[in-house]
């Protein structure tokens, strides 16, 4: 057996593993495979098979326990998954999905087809938790919340509430804490595993509980129960309907995973992307979700372009300011995602709010005005010493323009995500092709205006 195939971990998930395992599965030597699989953990053996061919990774899959490709499904991406998905009958889908919280349920059917998910959901064990949970929006806290908690009576006695716990330790993962609740599931306090612990066993759990409970709402955004659990150190928060009735919880797991793939999608939108492309999507995919960026970048380049052309005259008594176009774009741009980054960051994790518009745009030309004067001199410096003509001319527009320029592009750079956040749009798109080339616009259009009235 080849080295790599010992007992691998983290670190030997490489090429040389992918290959064996491919060889393994082409020659049909399933004891083998799960055996190898038995030693990785789900994470692992799903980037594994990620990196299969599709057919191989359906081969693998087919033969490993239901305990085991349950997992799998969890890590595996959306598109992955739903390649996957449609390989498998309808009774082992059951069984697989039914092995999972009602969260994770629902994410699985969430990937099917109509068709595929109307014929398996009528069968699962949890159909009632499962169908409430698709009925929430993906982007919610109920989207992501797990109908499964312990819960109990305030009356109960804390020696009934750990025997509870323990009757549910093998359905629930990570239980953290008990809920108590009364009459119509009214969430009235919450008792940590370390407080049920330590007390005495028959006092009344409503003794200890902490009355003072974080909870969120059904409809609230899953990037605002982000920002609660982050602010606050949960590793458990409680989700009520309208009513103040105990529907679920989400734990720490689940946000972990709510701020990856929040931070992917606006990387990705800052970079003129689509905000949800994945690495295996498909060429056509990839390039549906690129294109329209480039096209509004296109779209700026020419009207970059035409400002220039409006100013041909100029540049013909001038073919010195030719020269110096790049460096007034690039310094208008670079200043203003500086300046967006930072109110992006601040208006996504909650440190940045609406009403501290006018103190950041006052703090940010501030900054502007600083880096600019010290920008201008050191070009202005620099160019003093060219053989030119009117240098002092020249110096004099450079001058106005850094200054101007990065002013107006920093103002716009703070600016600009408080306007998306108003208009209900992700602030990352500030960072853009759009802002992007709208700031070479109004640079090329502050340099040529200071060239006209002051160089020529």
């Amino acid at each position: 057996m080849p080295d790599s195939l010992q007992r691998p971990g983290v670190l030997d998930l490489d090429a040389q593993l992918v290959d064996d395992v491919s060889v393994l599965v082409e020659a049909g030597q399933r004891g083998m495979v799960l055996n190898l699989a038995a030693d990785l953990h789900p994470a692992d053996l799903a980037l594994l098979m990620a990196r299969l061919p599709a057919e191989q990774a359906h081969t693998a899959f087919s033969w490993l326990p239901d305990a085991q490709a349950s997992e799998i499904l969890l890590e595996l991406s959306d598109s992955q998954r739903r390649d996957l998905l449609h390989t498998l009958q309808p009774e082992r889908l059951r069984r697989l999905i039914d092995a999972l919280d009602t969260d994770d349920a629902a994410d699985v059917l969430s990937d099917m087809s109509d068709a595929q998910a109307l014929h398996v959901l009528p069968d699962l064990a949890d159909t009632h938790d499962v169908a409430a949970l698709l009925e929430y929006d993906e982007e919610s806290a109920g989207g992501i919340m797990a109908r499964e908690f312990v819960s109990a009576p305030p009356e109960w006695t804390l020696e009934r509430v750990i025997e509870a716990v323990r009757q549910h330790a093998s359905d629930i993962d990570d239980i953290y804490a008990v809920f108590v609740v009364g009459a119509n599931d009214q969430l009235e306090g919450v008792v940590s595993l370390k407080d049920l612990m330590l007390a005495p066993a028959d006092r009344p759990v409503h003794t200890v509980m902490d009355r003072d409970v974080i909870t969120v709402g059904t409809d609230m955004d899953r990037e605002e129960v982000a920002r609660i659990m982050e602010r606050y150190d949960l590793v458990s928060l409680p989700v009520v309907d309208a009513t103040g009735g105990m529907v679920g919880r989400i734990t720490i797991d689940d946000v972990v995973d709510v701020i990856r793939e929040e931070a992917e999608e606006d990387i990705q939108i800052m970079s003129g992307g689509s905000g949800i492309e994945q690495p295996d999507d498909t060429v056509w995919a990839v390039s549906r979700g690129r294109l329209p960026w480039l096209l509004v970048g296109l779209f700026g380049a020419g009207l970059s372009g035409s400002v220039i052309g409006g100013f041909e005259v100029a540049l013909e008594q001038a073919v010195v300011l030719a020269t110096f176009i790049p460096i007034v774009t690039a310094m208008g741009g670079n200043v203003a995602v500086q300046s967006a980054a930072i109110a992006v960051q601040g208006l996504s994790s909650g440190d940045i709010w609406m009403d501290d518009l006018g103190r950041r745009i006052l703090k940010e030309m501030g900054v502007a005005l600083l880096n600019g004067i010290v920008l201008s001199l050191l070009l202005c410096s620099a160019v003093a010493v060219l053989n030119v003509g009117h240098v002092q001319l020249l110096v004099a527009t450079l001058a106005s323009t850094m200054l101007t320029v990065i002013l107006v592009a920093t103002t716009n750079g703070a600016l600009v995500p408080f306007a998306l956040k108003w208009l209900g749009i992700d602030p990352a798109s500030a960072m853009g092709p759009f802002v992007t080339t709208l700031n070479d616009i109004i640079g090329l259009s502050i340099y040529f205006l200071y060239a006209t009235l002051i160089y020529l």
